[in-house]
């Protein structure tokens, strides 16, 4: 599932959004302007995923998830809360269709027959050249 795909819920209506005082750039402003920005997501309670869904992220984001059932995320990269602001929402986005989308299973192939006969060439070579040294003739005393 793409995050392309997920904007088109309106998650918005469920987000819960809370800003605090940030490090990082900023400069004076990181000590009188709130702009580390928290959004908070109730899983269990989202009426915008199915119960698949929700057994889905809860199993695979259980350490971004509070004993409450709540996602949080968190941002405070821009110098101003509304670019957080954006920032936090497109992370989640990311972060829920990564966990939504299930990868396809790797088929087992097996080695094809040129493949074979080319490492046993470069074996037989190999040995040919150990074989080589060891028949020079020329002793260590």
């Amino acid at each position: 599932m793409r995050p392309e795909d997920l904007k088109y819920r309106g998650f918005e209506a469920e987000f819960v959004f809370s800003a605090s005082r940030s490090g990082g750039p900023g400069g004076q402003n990181v000590n009188k302007v709130n702009t580390k920005v928290e959004l908070r997501i109730n899983i269990p309670l989202s009426t915008l995923f199915s119960e698949e869904e929700k057994e889905l992220i809860l199993r695979k984001l259980k350490n971004k998830i509070n004993s409450s059932g709540e996602l949080i995320i968190v941002s405070q990269d821009e110098r101003s809360q509304l670019l957080n602001k954006a920032s936090v929402a497109e992370k989640f986005y990311v972060l829920i269709s990564k966990a939504l989308t299930i990868p396809t299973r790797r088929r087992a192939t097996r080695p094809t027959l040129s493949s074979k006969v080319k490492r046993l060439d470069e074996k037989k070579n190999r040995g040919s050249i150990k074989k080589l040294r060891r028949d020079s003739g020329v002793s260590d005393d």
